[in-house]
């Protein structure tokens, strides 16, 4: 997920030995060839404005992506899923899902629920930084050691019957450029992305990864 500030206190003194060594061990071991065992979520991120610290992450929170028209789907949601050992293949091995709902276009008002059936693909790009503008982080989705940026692709079903292709990008602290924060999707043929930037001030847009081999 993406904290928005001047710029962060990296690991530095504020960390100790051994939370040092335990990011590393947990980079080589996720960038190694075994498999990768993965729960993302659509994370709420307190206090406002990001990043007052302390940051804390909480499960429950919403995304939206929009249509070339300007249509708006709202999604919840949160899963785990087995990523394979030797590259970035597919896996039945899933769970979650989450709610979903339209704003705008033809079908303005309407809502539901998604199931994840299938992981397309998934690339780990880094550990995430343990602290957060200076401050060790509260989170309330997983082992804080173990957040993770990266990117996963999963075929979703849509209660409507609909079926979709859902994005998930986090770009958190100590990302790489090239991922954006949030999620975009596919609800049969129309295409959900267009994917706005968190704002600070605005608890929307945010995910998370939790990666362990």
């Amino acid at each position: 997920m993406r904290i928005r500030a001047k710029g962060f206190l990296g690991l530095g003194a504020a960390l100790t030995l051994g939370a040092v060594v335990v990011v590393f061990t947990i980079f080589a071991s996720a960038a190694s060839g075994s498999a990768q065992h993965v729960r993302w979520d659509i994370v709420s991120v307190s206090p406002l404005p990001v990043p007052t610290p302390p940051v804390t992450f909480n499960p429950g929170g919403e995304a939206t992506a929009q249509t070339p028209e300007g249509v708006t789907i709202t999604l919840t949601g949160s899963g785990t899923f087995v990523a394979p050992a030797g590259g970035n293949g597919g896996s039945g091995a899933v769970t979650g899902g989450g709610t979903w709902s339209i704003s705008g276009g033809a079908e303005n008002g309407t809502s539901g629920t998604y199931t994840v059936k299938e992981l397309v693909a998934w690339e780990f790009a880094t550990q995430q930084l343990l602290n957060i503008a200076g401050s060790p982080v509260i989170d309330n989705t997983g082992d804080t050691t173990e957040r993770a940026n990266g990117t996963a692709v999963l075929r979703i079903e849509f209660s409507n019957g609909q079926s979709g292709v859902l994005t998930v990008g986090c770009h958190g602290p100590g990302a790489p450029a090239g991922i954006f924060e949030g999620v975009a999707t596919t609800k049969g043929y129309t295409t959900y992305y267009n994917v706005p930037a968190p704002l600070a001030n605005v608890d929307s847009g945010r995910t998370l990864f939790h990666v362990r081999s």
